[in-house]
Order: C-alpha cells, then sequence, then structure tokens
C-alpha cells in the first residue's frame, strides 16, 4: 500500500510538471489535432490534378479527342507547347509532370490504318508519382487505341456482348469509397503517439536532472521502478486524453473514419503501446543530459520504428531480410491492431498474438531502462 501511495504521489506530480510546461502541452495538442487533421486532408497518394502539356504537331479532331480524355481530378491540362525548347524548359521549372508530344501526320496514319507512334515524356523525379502517371495514360491511351479499332470495324456494344469475353468485377473491402484520407489520419495519428510516448517521458526524466530534482528523488523513500513507473503512468494518462481527443474531434469529427470494432479495445491496446514505447522513452532520458540531446535522440530511435512499421512501406516490397526485422518494432503490432479495429472490426482472436508480442517487447526494454536507471541512480547517490 505505501507503495502504491508513493506511486500516485509520483505520478500526480508528472502531470503538474507537465501541466506547467507550457510549450510541450501546446506541442502535444497541436499534434493531436492540427498535424493529424492537415496529414489527413493534405495528403494524396494517388493522382490528383496532375500538371500535363502537349507538343502537338497534327493539331487535328483526332489529337483533341485524345487529350480531352485527361480528364480531372486526375490530369489537368496546362496548354498546347510551340517548340521543343519550351517543352524541356518547363520541364526544368517543374510547370508540368508529363508532356504529350503528338506527330505530324497523326490523324492521317489513323485514317489510313498505319501504325502511329505518341511519345509520352513523365517527370519521375518522384519514382512513385511517374509510375503512376505512366500507368493511367497508358491505360487510357489503349482505351482510345480499342474505341477507334471498333468504331472502324463497325462493332457496337450489342455485338460485343456475343462475344466471348472475361467481365472482371472487383469488390472493395474495409474502405469501399477509397478514402485516403482514412489511412494517412489514422497512420499519423499511431506516429503521434509514438513520438509521444518516447519524447514526454524522456523530457520528464530529463527536466529532473535539469532543475536539480533528481537530488530530491535520491534520499526519498522511493525506488527507480517507481520513479518510472509513475512517469509511464502519467504520461499513459496525457497521451489517453489526446488519443480521445484526436479520435473525436478529427478522426470521427472530420473525415467520418468508422470504428468498427471495439473502441475499449483500442484503448485497451493504446495502452499496452504506451507502456512498451516509453521504456524507449526513458532509456533515451536516462542517457541524455538536457533537452536538445532528448529531441536528437527520439529522431535518431523513431526512425527506424516508423520505417520497419509498415506504415508508408508495405511489407510485401521491403526485402525479405529487412521485413523480418519488422518484428522488433512496436509500432508495426500496433498499427495491424488498429487498423483491425477501426477498419475491419478484429475480434481478440486476431488481436491477442499480437498484444502479447508488443508487450514482451516492452518488458524487455522497461527492465533494460530499469537496469541502466538503476545504475545511473547509483552513481549520483
Amino acid at each position: 500500500m505505501k507503495s502504491l501511495r508513493r506511486l500516485w504521489v509520483l505520478t500526480v506530480k508528472e502531470i503538474l510538471q507537465l501541466w506547467r510546461d507550457r510549450v510541450l502541452l501546446l506541442a502535444s495538442l497541436y499534434l493531436f489535432t492540427v498535424d493529424i487533421f492537415l496529414a489527413g486532408s493534405g495528403i494524396k497518394l494517388t493522382l490528383h490534378q496532375v500538371p500535363f502539356s502537349v507538343f502537338d504537331l497534327d493539331r487535328s479532331a483526332a489529337s483533341r479527342e485524345l487529350i480531352a480524355r485527361f480528364q480531372k481530378p486526375y490530369f489537368r491540362f496546362q496548354g498546347y507547347l510551340r517548340s521543343p525548347e519550351e517543352a524541356f524548359r518547363g520541364f526544368d521549372q517543374g510547370r508540368f509532370l508529363a508532356l504529350f508530344d503528338f506527330p505530324d501526320g497523326f490523324e492521317e496514319d489513323l485514317k489510313t490504318e498505319r501504325q502511329t507512334r505518341l511519345q509520352l515524356l513523365v517527370d519521375t523525379s518522384n519514382a512513385i508519382m511517374g509510375n503512376l502517371i505512366a500507368g493511367y495514360s497508358a491505360l487510357i491511351v489503349s482505351r482510345y487505341a480499342q474505341d477507334i479499332t471498333l468504331h472502324r470495324l463497325g462493332y457496337t456494344k450489342e455485338m460485343l456482348r456475343r462475344f466471348p469475353l472475361v467481365d472482371l468485377k472487383w469488390r472493395v473491402f474495409f474502405n469501399p469509397n477509397q478514402e485516403e484520407a482514412w489511412f494517412n489520419a489514422l497512420s499519423e495519428l499511431l506516429t503521434v503517439i509514438t513520438m509521444l510516448t518516447m519524447l514526454l517521458p524522456a523530457a520528464a526524466l530529463v527536466r529532473e536532472k535539469e532543475r536539480g530534482t533528481i537530488e530530491q528523488l535520491l534520499v526519498s523513500p522511493v525506488s527507480p521502478l517507481e520513479v518510472l513507473l509513475s512517469k509511464i503512468s502519467a504520461m499513459t494518462l496525457v497521451i489517453l486524453t489526446g488519443t480521445l481527443l484526436a479520435v473525436g474531434l478529427v478522426l470521427e469529427g472530420c473525415f467520418r473514419v468508422p470504428i468498427r470494432g471495439s473502441f475499449f479495445a483500442f484503448l485497451l491496446i493504446t495502452v499496452f503501446y504506451v507502456f512498451t514505447s516509453c521504456g524507449y522513452g526513458l532509456f533515451i532520458g536516462t542517457l541524455s543530459r538536457n533537452l536538445a540531446q532528448v529531441g536528437l535522440l527520439t529522431i535518431i530511435a523513431i526512425a527506424p520504428i516508423v520505417f520497419l512499421s509498415g506504415t508508408w512501406t508495405p511489407p510485401e516490397a521491403m526485402p525479405t531480410w529487412l521485413r523480418s526485422l519488422m518484428v522488433f518494432s512496436p509500432l508495426y503490432h500496433y498499427l495491424q491492431m488498429s487498423f483491425g479495429l477501426f477498419l475491419k472490426g478484429t475480434g481478440w482472436d486476431f488481436l491477442a498474438p499480437r498484444a502479447g508480442r508488443m508487450l514482451g517487447l516492452g518488458v524487455l526494454v522497461l527492465f533494460a531502462s530499469t537496469l541502466f536507471f538503476r545504475k545511473r541512480f547509483a552513481q549520483q547517490g
């Protein structure tokens, strides 16, 4: 009972110290609201209003018809160019990302059934965006060529229905309208939780060193484990409050992200995740001597955790040896469980093994942090 009372008093102390640190408090509020909203509304992972221009030596009805098929919201026509020099200058200045080059005699070749060529130049400074532009453009041009061929052969839609065709029907699960904001906003929330669970405990521990209150803890009847657990408990309450604010105000209020599973289960695994990630933060705080070092070490520590989580790069796109390291990223397990609860409505048969692996990582990291902190504690004493 005495240990629980000491833990409660230390937890209240941590919350009061964070409340007095208005800069850190406002930064946390910004991350849980504005940052998530900007990530959900401002980032596009598909083609959207891609600017393109045309260098047309043919100036025919056929070339204009093909250009008209590149419509919004995927493409945005920027106009015609007068010379090749203007085209390359536009690429260098970034005025457009794609350029269609129609040769002289494009329409005449189509009328006389000769093979014709159309050149597409794509800016692939962003390789992913360049591949998307090339893929979308190839599909549009191939459909245009198919329509011309069928029209010339005199086939109608009714006649085509009598031919043996493969009719592909596809269904989209979990996000039928393919709302990018659902993925972006939820991913940003999980990343923010990861960053704050490492930053806040580390900053709280370093603050004790900078203000000299670590000496008061040294002479008080508290153990190193109680000091660390109090910081974890306080940061868990703070992050749960921010998570409730982000889910209610941004995810549901702005983007209408569904919660198909148990919201209580999401809060519970969030508590488990905070426990896991706070061990990393306490280890950083033990190593650091000031807040500048905390910020630098947090960036170094959070980078591999995010990159190995599958947030931006699917596991299937990673090499085998790198994919095997993803099990050591707590965010990888937390992301799978969170998306499963929000978008799929998964149950504990899916959550339990992943939560167990995540807690196992947390226990190992907290054990190492406690040993290292106890060693530093003894040296200062």
